[in-house]
């Protein structure tokens, strides 16, 4: 009998590739999107429900409607700027409304949540890579407000036995390799997206934000994984919590920095044209470094990154956004 995967936030970037993912290995999804910030087009694998996390009856609904085994829950602001400038918004929306959500879950009798959490939990880390026993000490309300839903899941967990896989990715970059979904944001503030635009905007210029780091070349480094191995870390981890799997908490990285000039240089590379760039000063709060070591999903998931390769990911970002300027066109 085909299991239901309810997943909120299903028409957003990383949401709407788990949802080819969970599809093509024979789960039936359900979208539940208030397309704030997600995209009609990108629903293409189960039914969309539009509604709101805050509101419980719509919820209900799509719990009594459907009758999901599980839940894949990527809705979330996730602006660390906006956040800091509106926090209320973001503990309302991230954690208030994971509480409606549980809520519902729990009166459904919905036992297993997979939960789209971030690095940012940590903060500035102690050391790198990057393991989940680290301290958790997040520097501005987006991270905080994932933190606190990691805390109430675990409480969850306790009252109602719902199980949680936490997933805490690191940068998540590229695209569905056969361009059906890819990433968009407005406004867009991610490296790689930028880069692009630098190539194919003449009137735009790339800004990076902080030269003098303690880093091989003083630009940032982070740990960039193809939203696809994204995907499949999220399959496997339904497959844990289908198998009986306890709660559990696994970071989502390949366990190698990358520098912002190297992901420059590399988008250079499979675009034979120049980014054009200028220097600008750190963002406050940037760590120098932020990579994860994925050891505990490898070993508790069997989960490995296959094609988060720098080409690789750039590559497919690359075609994916070429696929855009054209539909724009259209």
């Amino acid at each position: 009998m085909t299991k239901t995967v309810l997943v909120t936030g299903g028409a957003g970037y990383v949401g709407s590739h788990c949802c080819k993912a969970f599809s093509e290995a024979g789960w039936n999804v359900v979208v539940y999107d208030s397309l704030a910030r997600g995209w009609r087009e990108f629903v293409c694998w189960g039914d969309l429900v539009e509604g709101d996390l805050l509101d419980s009856d719509a919820l209900d609904r799509v719990f009594d409607r459907y009758k999901p085994d599980a839940v894949a829950h990527f809705a979330a602001l996730a602006y660390v700027g906006e956040s800091v400038e509106k926090p209320g918004m973001y503990y309302e929306n991230n954690t208030l409304g994971t509480v409606r959500l549980l809520d519902a879950m729990a009166k459904a009798g919905c036992g297993k949540i997979i939960f789209s959490s971030t690095c940012a939990t940590y903060g500035v880390p102690q050391k790198v890579p990057m393991t989940e026993d680290l301290p958790q000490n997040p520097i501005n309300p987006y991270g905080m407000s994932k933190l606190f839903v990691e805390k109430v899941l675990d409480d969850y967990d306790v009252a109602h036995g719902i199980k949680s896989v936490k997933l805490r990715y690191f940068n998540a970059a590229g695209a569905d390799p056969d361009g059906q979904v890819g990433e968009r944001h407005e406004p867009e503030t991610h490296l790689i997206p930028l880069c692009i635009e630098g190539v194919l905007n003449d009137s735009f210029t790339l800004t990076i934000n902080g030269t003098d780091f303690d880093t091989r070349d003083g630009t940032c480094v982070r740990d960039y994984i193809h939203v696809m191995d994204l995907a499949s870390a999220h399959l496997k981890a339904l497959d844990y919590l289908d198998a009986g799997g306890a709660s559990d908490a696994f970071n989502l990285g390949t366990g190698t920095g990358t520098t912002v000039l190297e992901i420059v240089e590399a988008v250079e590379r499979v675009s034979g044209k120049a980014v054009p760039r200028q220097d600008g000063p750190r963002r406050p709060g940037d760590p120098p470094a932020l990579v994860a070591s994925a050891e505990k999903a490898e070993r508790i998931l069997g989960w490995k990154p296959v094609q988060s390769d720098v080409d690789s990911v750039i590559r497919s970002a690359w075609n994916w956004h070429l696929k855009e300027v054209e539909r724009k066109k259209a």
